[in-house]
């Protein structure tokens, strides 16, 4: 398998991109129609797996092509034996294209959606007596919120508390960036085509689509080649050939050294995550640096990791001129302020592949300029890990999408940037993006950023390019809280990187 291949499996694409996807299969010889066929299939099989034979299933199609998908599967459904009731939001004469040509196979009968502009009056009744629904009104491509009688319609459709299948994304949600600024259908499934949408991923997106299915339809993969797809799903496939290997013949020298900065004795803790996840995620060796006066406490609680006394910045420049420390964290529990940005430029002019945490990043709030800056004369590469609130700090002028937001940041800063949450994005300043999926609700919890800033340092010591070992320590991160279960605390996390890391050891030799 080619890591060209392997990245296509985790391709995300945009609406614009899906679009572009549909026009060169067509340009290459397979009809529109014969797209939407399939897709309408898709659906109705979709559609068919979540009722009883002979169920009444209600089927409301918009005017584009996400309606005509609609028409197909409500001619697939009445076939196979259920109780079709289809709504239509525009006149037929007003239907183009594809939409036209499978309303006219689908011969059935179908009532307005909209009377007037208003909602028609035995709407709520219709969808009240449905088993089902197959919302078509809108596809992945819609940028505006749905207001007025549009929105009743939602209103009812989520009133019902009827199981719903979405064509592609639930009506309202916008494909490209998840947010649904108006009403939004909460669908039980989605069926898209081809490869999901950043949509399907991103808050409020993700909790809205239910199951997602993911329908052949006659696209090849090779299509991909002309988009090139810079976002991505945070998976194994995608990152999974930069992997570090094991040398038969290494050595923990071999493997790195990862230097980890704390803070002062009253906010040890947060360093010491981070060290310990630094080690079990693979480096070779790990050294926390210590202010002499939270040394003891420090090394009442260190075992593997080793401690260094460092008192100031002359002293960190001192440290960094053994060349064996490759990659430096700081940041959790370190301390705000004139000190912490006097070390972050110190480590950054070293030249060091480095992690800026928690306490680092809050230090150039006032100043952010000065922080890209030190990033931009530094000849090593740079992983900022902020969450919302520190995001916010830092680049206070960026609003919208999170998605958009993150790639903005990364190429603003010239770093990394992991934007954290139960949808973190790791963005490059290349416009290299990925979404994560795999975080449980219970990472939510103190320390567990310490321990994920710990990994990507520990991966960095093993020389994974940054992007790669960002997304790699945010999978993980998530893999360690799915085995670490409800309940864990962060002191959990690190342990539990081990069933991980064995899992991706065994699924990263030759493919």
């Amino acid at each position: 398998m080619t890591p060209n291949f392997r990245r296509h499996a985790a391709a995300l694409l945009s609406p614009v991109e899906m679009a572009s996807a549909d026009r060169w299969t067509i340009e290459g010889g397979v009809s529109g129609i014969d797209l939407m066929e399939n897709a309408g299939q898709a659906v109705a099989r979709a559609a068919a797996g979540l009722v009883s034979p002979g169920a009444r299933i209600l089927v409301l199609c918009g005017p584009g092509n996400n309606g005509g998908d609609g028409f197909i599967a409500a001619r697939c459904l009445k076939a196979s034996g259920h109780d079709i009731d289809l709504r239509l939001l525009a006149s037929p004469d007003s239907l183009k294209g594809d939409a036209r040509e499978a309303f006219r196979r689908m011969g059935l009968p179908h009532d307005s959606l909209l009377v007037n502009g208003r909602i028609a009056e035995d709407l709520a009744a219709a969808v009240n007596r449905a088993d089902l629904i197959v919302d078509a009104l809108f596809g992945a491509g819609l940028d505006r919120p749905l207001e007025g009688s549009l929105a009743d319609i939602v209103i009812a459709v989520k009133a019902s508390g009827r199981p719903v299948v979405a064509v592609d994304l639930p009506s309202g949600v916008n494909g490209a960036d998840g947010s649904a600024a108006g009403q939004a259908i909460k669908a039980t499934t989605s069926v898209t085509f081809f490869r999901e949408k950043p949509g399907h991923l991103l808050y409020p997106g993700r909790a809205l689509g239910g199951a997602i299915a993911v329908a052949d339809i006659g696209i090849k993969a090779e299509v991909l080649d002309k988009i090139a797809p810079a976002t991505f799903v945070n998976v194994p496939a995608l990152w999974l050939d930069a992997w570090p290997q094991a040398d038969p013949c290494g050595h923990k020298y071999s493997r790195g050294h990862a230097l980890v900065f704390g803070g002062p004795v009253s906010a040890t803790g947060a360093a010491r995550l981070s060290a310990g996840a630094a080690l079990r995620a693979g480096a070779g060796l790990v050294t926390l640096a210590s202010p002499p006066g939270a040394l003891m406490v420090n090394a009442s609680h260190l075992t593997a990791v080793m401690l260094k006394k460092v008192a100031d910045v002359d002293a960190i420049s001192g440290m960094l001129d053994d060349r064996r420390f490759n990659a430096v964290l700081i940041g959790p529990g370190y301390g705000v302020g004139e000190a912490a940005r006097a070390a972050v430029a110190a480590l950054l002019k070293a030249g060091r592949a480095a992690v800026l945490d928690a306490d680092a990043l809050t230090s150039f709030s006032e100043d952010p300029a000065a922080l890209f800056a030190l990033v931009a004369n530094g000849s090593g590469s740079t992983v900022l890990t902020p969450h919302e609130g520190e995001f916010a700090r830092l680049f206070p002028d960026l609003t919208g999408g999170k998605l958009a937001r993150a790639r903005a940041a990364a190429e603003r800063s010239g770093a990394i940037v992991v934007l954290k949450g139960a949808d973190t994005v790791i963005a490059a300043p290349d416009g290299r993006a990925a979404i994560n999926r795999n975080a449980p609700p219970w990472l939510a919890t103190a320390g567990s950023g310490d321990v994920l800033a710990g990994i990507v340092a520990g991966l960095l010591a093993q020389s994974v390019p940054a992007f790669e070992a960002a997304c790699q320590s945010v999978w993980l991160h998530g893999e360690a809280g799915r085995h670490a279960g409800p309940g864990l605390t962060a002191e959990d996390l690190a342990p539990a990187l081990k069933p991980a890391i064995r899992a991706l050891v065994e699924r990263s030799g030759p493919a």
